[in-house]
């Protein structure tokens, strides 16, 4: 049994990448989505002005396109890690992503506080998916 080919995925449903890296790699039946910020994926700029909430509502919608473009849905996605500058949006933050993925099995989950996130963002998701 060899190593499965790599596909990455891309959709203008989500921001473009700031970086040299894919919005997402397929490999095998396994999705690896990148982290994903509230950028809107027309105009490039973070959506909110430091609003939390509207921040992670984008940061959702993002990622949901990347898995709809490679044929999977937030039912499907089996580990995420949540990134917040400040763990005070926690609740906040919590409560939009039950929604998203809080139906059927929720995810494995990491949530960290970090110093920092590109483009002065409150909130990064990232996620691993099934594909079937």
């Amino acid at each position: 049994m060899g190593t499965p080919p790599l596909k990455s995925i891309s959709t203008n449903s989500a921001p473009a990448p700031v970086g040299p890296y894919n919005q997402a790699i397929l490999a095998g039946q396994w999705l690896f989505c990148s982290g994903q910020i509230a950028l809107d994926p027309i105009t490039g700029e973070i959506v909110g002005q430091g609003d939390v909430e509207a921040e992670t509502l984008q940061v959702l919608r993002n990622l949901s396109a990347v898995l709809n473009e490679a044929g999977t849905s937030p039912s499907k996605v089996v580990k995420t890690t949540i990134y917040l500058v400040d763990l005070q949006d926690f609740e906040t933050v919590n409560k939009l992503y039950a929604k998203t993925f809080g139906t059927g099995i929720s995810p494995a989950r990491a949530c960290v506080q970090v110093s920092a996130l590109p483009k002065g963002g409150r909130v990064e998701i990232d996620c691993i998916a099934l594909i079937e």
